[in-house]
């Protein structure tokens, strides 16, 4: 069975984000914080705090393989499903993103 989302529009244009040199923007999905990250010519949605403890992530960076890493003890996660690469077992939520002709789209599971 295919998910369903409701679709949130983010920012107009990646310009509009406010990307750290590290590569991650803080943005606003339906009243709560969460991340989105920059690498090469991709954009990804994940959480704004670490499954581990709770480090914020937009502290962190996204390092050269593509993967988010946490601020507080370096655990890094892959920026499609999440998955812990650094072999903790901890998943980081992600969420669908899509830039459309509305601009940026982050999806929420309904």
């Amino acid at each position: 069975m295919e998910k369903k989302y409701t679709w949130h529009l983010i920012a107009m244009h990646p310009n509009e984000l406010d990307f750290t040199l590290d590569g991650i923007a803080i943005a606003n999905l339906n009243g709560r914080k969460i991340c989105i990250g920059k690498h090469n010519d991709s954009y990804f949605a994940f959480a704004y705090k670490c499954p581990h403890a709770n480090g914020i992530m937009a502290y962190g960076y996204i390092n050269t393989k593509g993967e988010a890493v946490c601020p507080a003890h370096q655990y890094k996660f892959n920026l499609i499903n999440g998955k812990n690469t650094s072999g903790q077992g901890y998943y980081l939520k992600t969420y669908p993103l899509q830039i459309t002709n509305e601009g940026i789209m982050v999806g929420e599971a309904v």
